[in-house]
């Protein structure tokens, strides 16, 4: 039996700050369609689908973000399993976002 993802819940103000300062990546884990759609600007696309925890950077702080906050608490699981020591995500995530009238690219 594995045990929970250890996550970290972030707001939207810490999103923010993270993005402005460049503390962190923001991982968009929506599939392509989703991300083309509208996402947080200065995030990348790493759909869950096709989800590869090797492929992100190393040696950056990695924040995970989705729809609603539920794939995104996957791709964390997904991370720890392949030893990834990442733990944050955006807990709102892009509903949260663009319900706020946040900028949209």
């Amino acid at each position: 039996m594995s045990e929970a993802p250890q996550v970290i819940d972030l707001d939207r103000e810490a999103i923010k700050q993270g993005l402005r300062e460049g503390s962190l990546v923001l991982v968009d884990v929506r599939e392509p369609h989703e991300f083309a759609a509208g996402h947080i600007p200065g995030s990348v696309s790493h759909p869950l689908s096709v989800f590869d925890p090797s492929s992100l950077p190393d040696g950056k702080r990695i924040v995970f973000s989705c729809a609603a906050g539920v794939r995104s608490v996957r791709a964390i699981e997904f991370a720890q399993a392949a030893g990834r020591d990442i733990r944050e995500h955006y807990k709102g995530g892009f509903k949260d976002w663009a319900g706020a009238g946040e900028p949209v690219e």
